[in-house]
């Protein structure tokens, strides 16, 4: 049971009747343990409506509601301070150790697209694409869980500029008489020699641009270099993705390329819709005033290039129109960086001008910040390259085998490396997620990877110390019912209870570290009761052995819903 929607229908509905129409309770969380355990705040606004006194009115809520559950107090102008009954609280939690979702309640499903990860092809997936993925695979894994009819979405781009630079330089290279190769490591060579020339070599940027409309265009020797390019990059991609524990496979991607037939037909749906699509120096273009520049004329949102060809604009306007004409999709949550925000804003308000986005639909930018080194630039290599996120990976497996060989050297190698695995792959996806999905961060190897603070390693090792506790009492059966008596375990009672209000938390907004702050503090509650209650040697150990099993159920589960594994020993 979720306590939060319990408590607020219940000051709702009383409320309401008093009011004499809706009047929420607003009920949340007690910032302090002075306030109990919850507070109801809605009082005030009700009070204001009926025009009397708040604190009398909040005296003819608690009135009206059950006293076996909960005592309530009020304070100040008309809080109501809510305190739950211990019987309730070990009741719920007895109610929840055969709950096989730990008191989250299933929803309605509805069909909801997640564009995430994305990589370009034709070069290695780097550092900067590491956000979209651990949070868009975060995002996934907990509106699955809540039984939502979830569909990946892979945008990768195989398609567009940097690929009409590649054919142009591979032709060059041809016609010097030199070897081509499509393998990774060469396509990546050439793409930064390509990249250089298209900056500096305004022939060679044009002979580019003509390669792009020629690969748009069909032309069957294009089309043959750039699938071989495109499978080399794809095959990569999956490696990252089963390594990093991602859930994407190649069934999720649906990339730019796949809706190439249907930019002509984007062009030609806006152009007879009146006054919307316009031409501009040879563009074809649609302006809205809500969207202008530094000098307060309004921006283009470019449907079509003057040289015939489509920009990322028309691809992602016909993808929205896909998933909502094709898919059916209630929702679709974009992943994508903070710099995509005016360019995602446009798709938004031309799709909905051209009915690609339906009225009832959500289409959300979840965007996010950069990765930075410990000065503060940009998450480079010391050349100003892009970290390729393989190495980054197996670095963080290195660094960790170390720490864990110096753990626990008794272990053997087989074990260390698998730990080694599970604690490095971690502590990168964990170190994501813990922040704030909007601002920057700075990647820190030693913060990361520490066993103490707010870190996936401390929040592994504290599974791996409750595992313990159950070798040692060396049990084959756990019955009987959970009884709380002293503050510790009740505290911790009642954070176990929250798991489905943190899970409710985290998608208000889509932001992962409100489900790795939960985790932290249910860890942090679960040390204290250790410390403070013994548990084998107890007066009654099955109950707390019962408290200490839902302990690592709710972790396990709550890492497992962010992408990250745990071992049984460390």
């Amino acid at each position: 049971m979720n306590i939060k929607h319990f408590l607020d229908h219940s000051f709702t509905e009383s409320l309401t009747d008093l009011a004499g129409s809706d009047t929420p309770g607003i009920v949340k969380q007690a910032q302090r343990a002075e306030f109990g355990h919850y507070q109801a705040n809605g009082v005030m606004a009700a009070a204001k409506k009926l025009k009397t006194n708040p604190r009398e009115l909040a005296q003819q809520v608690i009135s009206t509601l059950n006293p076996e559950i909960f005592t309530t107090k009020i304070a100040g102008p008309g809080f109501i301070n809510i305190h739950l009954h211990t019987s309730f609280i070990a009741g719920e939690l007895n109610k929840l150790h055969e709950d096989q979702l730990l008191g989250v309640d299933p929803v309605e499903p509805t069909k909801i697209v997640v564009d995430y990860s994305a990589p370009n092809l034709a070069k290695e997936m780097h550092v900067g694409h590491l956000r979209s993925t651990a949070i868009g695979d975060a995002i996934v894994r907990i509106l699955e869980f809540l039984g939502q009819d979830v569909i990946r979405a892979n945008h990768v781009g195989d398609w567009g500029a940097q690929f009409g630079s590649i054919l142009a330089y591979m032709d060059r290279l041809s016609q010097a008489g030199e070897s081509l190769s499509t393998e990774l490591k060469d396509l990546e060579k050439f793409y930064k020699a390509a990249s250089a020339l298209f900056k500096t070599d305004d022939e060679f940027a044009d002979i580019a641009r003509s390669y792009v409309v020629r690969l748009q265009g069909g032309d069957p020797k294009c089309l043959e270099l750039w699938q071989q390019f495109i499978d080399e990059s794809i095959h990569h991609s999956q490696e990252v993705y089963n390594k990093f524990d991602i859930t994407l496979t190649r069934g999720d991607i649906r990339a730019e390329s796949a809706y190439n037939d249907d930019l002509p037909v984007i062009v030609q749906e806006l152009s007879e819709i009146q006054e919307l699509l316009v031409e501009n120096e040879g563009a074809k273009c649609v302006f809205f005033d809500e969207f202008k520049g530094k000098d307060d004329k309004p921006l283009p949102a470019i449907i079509q290039k003057s040289d015939g060809g489509y920009p990322y604009m028309a691809t992602d306007l016909a993808a929205a129109r896909y998933r909502t004409r094709v898919l059916n999709a209630d929702k679709v949550l974009y992943v994508v960086g903070g710099e995509q925000l005016l360019h995602l804003r446009q798709v938004f308000a031309v799709g909905r001008a051209a009915g690609y986005i339906r009225d009832n639909q959500e289409f959300k930018h979840l965007p996010f910040g950069m990765i930075l080194k410990s000065d503060g630039s940009r998450f480079k290599t010391r050349d100003g390259a892009e970290v390729k996120l393989i190495d980054v990976l197996n670095e963080a497996i290195d660094r960790a085998f170390v720490l864990v060989s110096d753990k626990n050297p008794s272990l053997s190698e087989v074990e260390k490396q698998e730990i080694a695995n599970v604690v490095g792959l971690g502590a990168v996806k964990y170190a994501e997620l813990s922040k704030n999905r909007t601002t920057d961060y700075i990647f820190d190897w030693d913060t990361m990877l520490s066993f103490e603070g707010n870190t996936a390693p401390y929040l592994q090792y504290a599974y791996t110390r409750i595992r313990s506790i159950f070798r040692r009492a060396s049990l084959d059966s756990l019955e009987g019912k959970i009884e709380l008596a002293e503050e510790a375990e009740i505290r911790l009672g009642l954070k176990l209870l929250q798991f489905p209000e943190a899970i409710e938390s985290t998608l208000d907004d889509y932001q992962a570290n409100v489900m790795c702050n939960y985790l932290y503090e249910l860890s942090g509650f679960f040390n204290t009761f250790y410390e403070q209650c013994p548990v084998l040697n107890s007066e009654n150990p099955t109950s707390r052995l019962l408290i200490c099993e839902l302990t690592a159920r709710v972790l396990k589960q709550g890492l497992n819903l962010l992408g990250i594994t745990t071992v049984e020993q460390m």
